[in-house]
């Protein structure tokens, strides 16, 4: 009852709820209130609290953050984007992992276009998701996707094998020319979580020592999905109600 797919559809829930309290004018420590909250009521905890002594339930990354930004005073401006990315860990001892990056208020074409482009970025890797696709692959077609939009693949993060343990083999770079190793076999389950830059691929952390941020400061934007891979192809375990494809739909994500 309390299995791999039960901590997915969890987490999922509590994105859509943290997506849905992030508006102008809010703190991300509201966020990660609204978070916390969400995962008791589940009887879920919040996998990076206290994950390396990471100090909070949820990352939010705002603007040029790439991943990992701990919620804070900050409040969300009009003509941000933040991506917030949620893992709970089940009663059955499993982690469900995804993240979505949302559009608050007017923002600028640029961002407009760094968000829709990682959002195909991950869409695109996880159609090639399926029985002898080899891991390094994926990184390919992410490029690919990027580069068509102007864009940048982060070098530094990547995708991971997911379960009972965080974060575990196998290791799935979303660059080009990649060594990753490994072929997918029925009934492995991994992240897929490209985080594509408008500028340079390159980052610096700040002194936090979690926060990373794009080398040039120009904004970044992440889509993160767990998928299973069945005999047919790809199922994703934290997809949105109803959409076992990844379908486009802004007004899903704007603020």
């Amino acid at each position: 009852e309390f299995g791999l797919r039960h901590a997915c559809a969890m987490g999922r829930e509590v994105l859509d709820i943290a997506g849905k309290a992030l508006r102008v004018g809010v703190t991300t420590d509201e966020v990660d209130r609204v978070v916390h909250e969400a995962c008791m009521e589940r009887d879920c905890y919040p996998s990076p609290l206290n994950y390396y002594n990471f100090p909070k339930s949820v990352c939010t990354s705002v603007n040029e953050v790439i991943c990992h930004g701990i919620p804070d005073y900050r409040e969300v401006q009009d003509g941000d984007i933040v991506n917030i990315d949620v893992t709970v860990y089940n009663k059955g001892g499993y982690h469900g992992d995804l993240n979505e990056t949302f559009l608050v208020g007017n923002v600028g074409e640029d961002g407009e276009r760094v968000v829709k482009t990682a959002f195909d970025c991950l869409s695109n890797a996880l159609s090639m998701v399926k029985p002898g696709t080899l891991y390094r692959e994926l990184g390919t077609k992410i490029h690919k996707t990027a580069v068509a939009n102007g864009c940048a693949v982060n070098k530094t993060y990547c995708g991971h094998g997911i379960g009972s343990l965080f974060h575990t083999a196998p290791n799935i770079p979303h660059y080009h020319k990649n060594k990753a190793k490994g072929v997918m076999k029925v009934g492995h389950v991994f992240t897929v979580e490209p985080m594509i830059n408008l500028g340079v691929h390159g980052d610096t952390t700040w002194g936090d020592k979690w926060t990373a941020v794009t080398g040039d400061g120009k904004w970044t934007a992440q889509f993160e999905h767990t998928v299973l891979v069945t005999e047919k192809g790809c199922e994703i375990l934290t997809q949105r109600e109803n959409e076992p494809v990844m379908c486009w739909n802004r007004d899903l994500l704007a603020r």
